[in-house]
């Protein structure tokens, strides 16, 4: 028998499933605000509803009955699985929330994807919420492969959120579990990854460049994304080290060798990294990192990441403030602060850094000031020394160039 709420519950899963406005499924034999009561439980629905319904899906009046919840959770996972869009995802968060009941190793499986699909989003906090419980229900099940991963992916989420002490913990736990049981390379290097990562912004370089010479030997015989992102990560670590030469050879192999075609997103972002590093130059090699952010532009339409468009304009517009165009600074970075910013914390500090050093050329120094000391203040707090660094540095650079243009 159809009752109220499961059958709205089913009715509006099946409509979502099949990505259906309430107004595409109403068609012209019922009302959208009568939809809208089946859906919300408010109505029962009478004979000639369900059968109007079944006809609009194509299904048989047995599929409103609620299935069974593993069953229910394992039919949203193949549905999210095999297309991967905003509705079948969501249907899979509806499908977690029941929680009790369900298989575990499917449990994980749909934890793991709905987490994926938020991390895409760049929506680092609610990827944090199931990362938790994936980490959680990993240990309950001791599997060492599970929990390697989970742990991996937790420790990148809390790096992307500022919590760097955290962030170590959670690599370097992925990193034993990885070694201790011998998993594959895949898992090992991914461990490292997140490990190299984390310890680097700590500002633990000397176990981060250990880590990242281990990550660059185990990935020596590949082509693939994994090798790439081993010499970009091993890159970075030199770059914080100060021998940027040896940074540089390490990101050309890296930009010479893994192709579009291979990981667009991937091969963008490593475009993104080789302007940061001509940036860091002395002096700053201009017309090679905007040659770099040419090359990125190029395959933003393609890519569909909202945070990768910001970050290459945040980059243009630090491009600028290092070329004494500061007015083309500020358009640029009131283009990305009026589009809602989705950004990892590092970008967003990078951001607000640079909206500070503007502040101070404009000739509001106290506030540029303030802003900049709260920003390194913040930063050393969260252990993310590496930034902390950073930012008192350009601070010193910033008032310096200041002074030194005033008249005074």
């Amino acid at each position: 028998m159809l009752e109220q709420p499961s059958f709205g519950r089913r009715l509006k899963q099946l409509r979502s499933e099949r990505g259906l406005s309430q107004a595409a499924l109403a068609g012209d034999g019922m009302s959208t605000g009568y939809l809208s009561r089946l859906e919300s439980g408010a109505r029962q629905p009478t004979a000639r509803a369900v059968e109007h319904l079944t006809a609009q899906l194509g299904v048989k009046a047995s599929a409103f009955e609620e299935p069974g919840v593993t069953d229910s959770l394992a039919q949203a996972l193949a549905n999210a699985t095999s297309t991967n869009s905003d509705e079948t995802v969501e249907a899979l968060e509806r499908a977690l929330s029941v929680g009790a009941g369900q298989d575990p190793l499917l449990r994980w499986q749909a934890l793991w994807l709905v987490a994926q699909w938020r991390r895409r989003h760049n929506e680092h906090a609610k990827e944090r919420e199931f990362l938790e419980e994936l980490v959680r229900l990993g240990d309950e099940l001791g599997l060492p492969a599970l929990r390697s991963r989970g742990f991996t992916q937790l420790a990148r989420c809390l790096r992307a959120c500022g919590e760097i002490t955290l962030a170590v913990d959670a690599a370097t736990t992925a990193h034993q579990l990885a070694r201790d049981n011998e998993l594959p390379v895949q898992d090992m290097a991914a461990s490292l990854l997140a490990l190299v990562s984390a310890e680097a912004e700590a500002g633990r370089l000397s176990e981060a460049r250990a880590h990242a010479d281990e990550l660059t030997a185990l990935t020596d015989n590949r082509s693939d994304s994994l090798w790439a992102e081993a010499r970009w990560t091993a890159a970075a670590v030199r770059v914080r080290q100060g021998d940027l030469v040896a940074a540089q050879e390490l990101l050309e192999q890296a930009l010479d060798g893994f192709t579009s075609s291979e990981n667009l997103a991937l091969w963008t972002r490593l475009r993104v990294a080789a302007a940061r590093l001509h940036l860091q130059k002395t002096p700053p090699e201009l017309d090679i990192a905007e040659q770099y952010v040419e090359q990125a532009e190029t395959s933003l339409a393609f890519v569909g990441i909202p945070a990768l468009d910001q970050e290459v304009i945040s980059l243009k517009a630090d491009i600028a403030f290092q070329g004494s165009r500061f007015a083309d600074a500020r358009a640029l970075l009131d283009r990305v602060r009026g589009a809602d910013p989705h950004m990892t914390y590092r970008n967003r500090v990078r951001l607000d850094v640079l909206d500070s050093r503007l502040l101070i050329i404009e000739g509001e120094e106290h506030e540029g000031l303030r802003r900049m000391r709260a920003l390194a203040e913040e930063a050393q707090a969260a252990s993310n020394i590496d930034l902390a660094a950073d930012i008192w540095r350009l601070l010193a650079e910033t008032l310096t160039d200041a002074r030194g243009a005033s008249p005074a």
